[in-house]
């Protein structure tokens, strides 16, 4: 049995009556670090609220809302700073057309206290996030989504950059990509992690690749 199960549905009920007060008071009790927090409890309660509304059992009011908070909540506790640290290869996070901010936030706060500098394009369309990779130079790309359709475009993304000859690297990630394990490949992604600090390790790797290119 799941020991988190509890505070797993606990947090559920917070989220889904839309209540902020609650939901801080379940991470301080927790005793759990922010990231921990949300990686063993806000993304895994994230996604079964999705499951939810695929099923017709929420609204979507109420997925949006949930993603807020978690989001508000994580921004108040995590450090913004930017890191000191030559960007070499040139590296960016996004969210591909898709409103939820939280992935995306508590990948570049893993990213920032491990020392990387990166562009933080926040959440752009295919057409914008393309111009925006080919002007900046970027080898290393990091796209979260939460929704199926914003993980599928992922596809296009991979097309449109081969097709202006960009050397990219893409990695994904977001509740599409933890609910089908093969979905990255189909994709056209490089690689995928389940978690923030697991993409940690990916980038590393990836910025080896990167440079063992470019010599």
């Amino acid at each position: 049995m799941d020991t988190r199960e509890p505070l797993h549905q606990e947090l559920e009920t917070a989220l889904l009556s839309l209540n902020k007060v609650a939901t801080r008071r379940i991470f301080k009790e927790s005793g759990l670090s922010p990231i921990r927090f949300a990686e063993e409890l806000f993304m895994p309660v994230l996604d079964r609220i999705g499951a939810k509304w695929e099923r017709g059992d929420c609204a979507l009011s109420q997925i949006y809302v949930s993603g807020r908070i978690c989001e508000s909540l994580l921004n108040e506790l995590l450090p913004t700073a930017p890191a000191e640290q030559s960007m070499n290869p040139p590296m960016a996070v996004a969210t591909l057309e898709d409103s939820h901010l939280l992935g995306k936030r508590l990948l570049s706060s893993v990213l920032r206290s491990s020392g990387y500098h990166f562009h933080d394009y926040g959440q752009q369309n295919l057409e914008n996030l393309v111009s925006k990779v080919q002007f900046d130079g970027i080898r290393i790309l990091l796209v979260s989504t939460l929704m199926l359709s914003s993980a599928l475009r992922v596809k296009e993304l991979r097309r449109r950059l081969d097709k202006q000859g960009l050397q990219v690297k893409i990695v994904v990630g977001g509740a599409p990509f933890r609910f089908d394990q093969a979905l990255w490949r189909e994709v056209g992604a490089d690689a995928t992690s389940p978690t923030a600090t697991g993409a940690l390790a990916i980038v590393r790797r990836l910025a080896d690749e990167v440079r063992h290119e470019n010599q």
